[in-house]
């Protein structure tokens, strides 16, 4: 191992890190934790038949060491190596995982697979595995917040650049690693991570999530026997910060203000897809919905919808004739009309054909997306919409909000509303029963203790 340097960013975060332990962990924290671990787990089970996850399993190599970590929703358990890259594949196959707008990536996949899978092949606790969980969320909101926007910007996708070092102080941390042995974790993730937005729109973005877990749960494991690395890999004049950022655009002094005071897992920007498409069009979906469950507005009612999103929201939205499923879930007029058709918008709903449906055809024809014209370019708040529907009487309806970026904090997902997420995920692969079963445990993960009991309700069901 190297020579200890007090003074290295490393160092000093491995000592932060190892004070993170249950005394420390407020009911908020275990709440949220919570919450963000039930959705991973649900969207793990959606995504393990996307081509992304299945092209992974037909590898050769992939998947095929003996362990037992649980491919999740197969019966196939490998290493906790190969099941942290297939299930944080999985995760991140529909990008319907939560996320941190700080961060500006998500959060839970690089997390959740590499816990899991050590977790499995060890016999640890829930409680163990959300504290460490709170721990590797620290870590990566915390480096966000020392490298800014500049970085995501500049083309790196933080998910799996700065997941790297999340997951290897999550991993440290379950597994107790000593001060020196967590900075040399995170020393040899500043060599692992990777991860580049010219590949989103393709499989290998949700492959960023599963090899920036693996990576992490390698560094720990390789720093646990000995491996060597340089603690000052972060802030060397040719180490992470200046390399992928560059001089004068990061603030160290950010990794370590106020620490753990508030926990960033209870932080109001950690957020849950409510729905499985384009986060900018979630604002309109949620604001159609309220005019459906509260007027009890009907598809054949309508005569005219407008749909005034901020103009931010809109760039990249404005798709009033998707032609694919992948184009209707960057079509903000598409799931504006789902959501009045059906009460809701699943995932069927970007499936097949269902956007070429005869009705949603001739709701389109009446619908109008454009920019809002009070919601200022420069607002500070740029998560908002409104939507006004003209019905066949000459009565005009409608819904507005401010602000919402997925649901988290003030608009945190009701356990209701999560349910529901989560059986539309899991319903591709397990009874309902079953899914009820698994929710219940997730919810209750503090009390479990081991994880194997909850890992057995992942595998299908033999027929």
């Amino acid at each position: 191992m190297s020579a200890s340097n007090p003074a290295a960013l490393t160092r000093r975060l491995a000592e932060l890190i190892h004070g993170i332990g249950a005394d420390a962990v407020t009911p908020l924290a275990l709440s949220q934790a919570k919450m963000c671990l039930i959705d991973a787990v649900g969207v793990s089970l959606a995504g393990c038949v996307e081509p992304a996850t299945q092209v992974l399993l037909r590898t050769p190599g992939i998947a095929t060491a003996p362990g037992r970590s649980l491919v999740l929703g197969t019966t196939l358990r490998t290493s906790a190596l190969d099941a942290a890259l297939v299930n944080g594949t999985s995760a991140h196959a529909l990008d319907y995982d939560d996320f941190s707008s700080i961060m500006g990536g998500h959060h839970t996949v690089p997390l959740m697979p590499a816990l899991m899978a050590l977790g499995e092949e060890h016999a640890l606790s829930g409680r163990d595995l959300l504290v460490s969980y709170i721990a590797g969320v620290e870590v990566q909101i915390r480096m966000a917040r020392a490298l800014g926007f500049h970085h995501y910007d500049k083309g790196w996708h933080p998910t799996s650049t700065i997941g790297t070092f999340g997951a290897a102080a999550a991993v440290a941390h379950l597994m107790r690693l000593d001060v020196g042995q967590t900075a040399t974790a995170l020393a040899i993730a500043a060599s692992l991570a990777s991860g580049l937005k010219a590949n989103f729109g393709t499989m290998v973005k949700p492959f960023h999530a599963g090899h920036c877990g693996r990576n992490g749960l390698l560094a720990a494991l390789l720093a646990a026997r000995g491996f060597d690395a340089n603690e000052s890999a972060l802030e060397h004049h040719q180490g992470f910060l200046n390399v992928f950022n560059g001089p004068g655009t990061f603030d160290t002094d950010r990794l370590f203000a106020d620490w753990a005071s508030p926990l960033e897992i209870e932080g109001e920007t950690i957020a849950l897809k409510q729905f499985p498409c384009c986060g900018s069009t979630h604002p309109a979906i949620a604001m159609m919905l309220r005019l459906v469950r509260e007027e009890g507005l009907r598809a054949s009612d309508v005569a005219g919808i407008d749909v005034l999103p901020h103009a931010r929201r809109l760039r990249h939205t404005d798709n009033p004739w998707p032609q694919s499923s992948l184009e209707a879930k960057f079509s903000v007029q598409y799931a504006t009309v789902r959501a009045l058709l059906d009460g809701a918008v699943r995932l069927r709903h970007f499936e097949g054909a269902a956007h070429e449906e005869a009705e949603v055809r001739r709701l389109l024809e009446i619908t109008r997306a454009r920019p809002h014209p009070d919601m200022a370019d420069d607002a500070e708040e740029q998560w908002g919409a409104e939507v006004v529907v003209s019905l066949r009487n000459g009565k005009r309806l409608s819904r507005r909000i401010e602000q919402l970026v997925g649901r988290g904090g003030k608009s945190a997902m009701s356990r209701e509303e999560m349910w529901t997420k989560f059986e539309d995920c899991g319903e591709r692969l397990l009874p309902r029963d079953r899914l009820h079963d698994l929710f219940d445990r997730l919810d209750g993960l503090e009390s479990i203790a081991d994880v194997n009991t909850l890992t057995r309700l992942l595998e299908p069901v033999a027929t």
